[in-house]
């Protein structure tokens, strides 16, 4: 299967990063978006049983994904560097477990997380962009968010699509949580004055 990993031109430290890089990095992840989901689409349609995949953002679209993503996301051993980086980075003694994903699981689940974002506001389109940059101490700081949830909850596709592929490595989920995460981020979107989702 021909698949390009996605090649970030940042250090995604997001909390270490200037304000103007994190700008600059959030115009490039919208610049991106529409050829990755291309690479993605590529790499699932050479997958044999997945050739009629179409992505044609429509919910029904992510159960067929889901199922291809679950079998398609490979760790390899963490180094000891690695190991003992996560170890000093953390105030609470914590288990670190010994595999990490692949450069190529995380490059999928990153494009899945923008083919997610893309299901979501073509059905969805009071949902928009944005960035947070107000604390450093907030999860997704810097990085590009799916806002127009209730409780001002912002969505961080890429997280939510990366943390689904550890739990695929681990056996803790399969590809149906995909399909699953749609379904429960649409029961938190805002309906108000400005408009309501399809």
């Amino acid at each position: 299967m021909s698949y390009t990993t996605i090649q970030p031109p940042f250090t995604l430290k997001f909390d270490e990063m200037s304000k103007a890089d994190l700008k600059a990095y959030f115009q490039w992840f919208l610049d991106v978006m529409p050829s990755r989901i291309r690479e993605l689409s590529q790499a699932v349609r050479e997958t044999p049983g997945f050739d009629r995949w179409t992505p044609d953002h429509t919910p029904d679209s992510l159960d067929t994904l889901g199922e291809w993503l679950a079998n398609q996301i490979h760790t390899r051993p963490r180094t000891r560097d690695e190991r003992e980086q996560l170890a000093s980075g953390s105030p609470f003694p914590m288990e670190i477990r010994n595999e990490e994903l692949t450069n190529r699981s995380f490059s999928l689940a990153m494009d899945v997380g923008m083919y997610l974002s893309r299901v979501l506001q073509e059905n969805h389109p009071t949902l928009h962009w944005d960035q947070p940059l107000t604390s450093k101490r907030f999860v997704d700081y810097g990085q590009p968010v799916l806002a127009g949830f209730v409780g001002k909850v912002p969505l961080n596709p890429v997280r939510i699509a990366i943390t689904l592929a550890y739990a695929i490595a681990s056996r803790a989920q399969g590809g149906k949580r995909l399909r699953e995460i749609y379904d429960y981020w649409v029961t938190q979107i805002q309906r108000g004055s400005f408009g309501t989702s399809r």
